[in-house]
């Protein structure tokens, strides 16, 4: 085959590679998306205690490239709650404040769930006693002599009928099965789900473990 009738193929393969991935970039595709839900103005005296749904699925259509940058990093769903009082609140999703964060060329085709049903109780605080949750017994011979709690008390807040209930908060298990020394461990509180500590911070747990005294034996000190 001449070298001109070659070059000629060749010049034309291209240019259909090209226009071909030129249309297939351009040609519309769908994008399943998890948009995060975030609460704004939540009173203080109150405490979301339930919601429908933590994220609004939506599906975005448009080109390759323009969906390339949507994603849940990039783009939230927020609800102004300023107004909520304690109970039940209803708030219809609007597409129309996730499309005005899409790129050029995306919109929204349908999404789920149309609404969001949240649930407010009010807000209180206690100040309660802290317990290491100890768990398992020293090696043969060696025993628990004192635990030390660090802090003693925290203030708790949440849902305020799960925080008057509380008579004490227990942390997380602290193992000691077959220890033969004292052991310190920060951790975290075993809590309701709707209660927390106001300010967040890890408990400081020393477990000291001794040696147990030989017992006397018979007869010991008998003049």
């Amino acid at each position: 085959m001449p070298p001109l009738r070659i070059g000629t193929l060749l010049l034309a393969w291209a240019i259909a590679m090209v226009l071909w991935g030129m249309a297939h970039g351009a040609s519309d595709t769908e994008k399943g998306v998890d948009i995060p839900i975030v609460f704004d103005g939540v009173p203080d005296d109150l405490v979301l205690t339930d919601q429908s749904a933590r994220v609004v699925n939506v599906r975005v259509l448009g080109s390759r490239a323009a969906l390339r940058d949507v994603g849940p990093s990039k783009i939230q769903y927020r609800i102004d709650v300023s107004g909520v009082q304690r109970g039940e609140a209803v708030y219809e999703i609007d597409t129309g404040r996730i499309e005005e964060q899409l790129p050029t060329g995306a919109r929204i085709v349908s999404r789920s769930p149309a609404n969001l049903e949240l649930r407010f109780a009010s807000r209180g605080r206690k100040s309660i006693r802290v317990r290491a949750e100890i768990v398992g017994e020293p090696a043969d011979g060696f025993t628990v002599a004192w635990v030390d709690v660090d802090p003693a008390y925290v203030w708790l807040t949440g849902d305020r009928r799960e925080v008057r209930a509380m008579t004490e908060a227990t942390t997380e298990a602290i193992e000691v099965r077959g220890l033969t020394g004292p052991i310190e461990r920060d951790v975290r509180l075993s809590l309701a789900d709707h209660v927390w500590m106001e300010e967040p911070r890890p408990v400081k747990v020393r477990v000291h473990i001794e040696a147990q005294e030989a017992p006397s034996p018979p007869g010991a000190g008998a003049s």
